[in-house]
């Protein structure tokens, strides 16, 4: 079954072991996981950041990330 709750950014952070500020910066620089804009509201789909964190496998500390790893 598919998480269809929205998640705030410090949920997101919390489950990504993050910090929300890690969060704010990585969205102002288009580096983070996709968010949804509510509004002036902020929020993040599960899936999203599942995805998000697949997209980031690496082999190596030198390679580039590894698509569906």
């Amino acid at each position: 079954m598919t998480d269809t709750r929205l998640h705030t950014t410090p949920q997101a952070a919390a489950y990504l072991g993050l910090s929300p500020n890690t969060l704010n910066r990585w969205r102002y620089t288009g580096d983070g996981p996709r968010f949804v804009k509510l509004g002036r509201a902020v929020r993040y789909r599960r899936e999203d950041l599942d995805e998000w964190v697949a997209s980031c496998g690496r082999t190596s500390t030198s390679s580039s990330a590894v698509m569906g790893a």
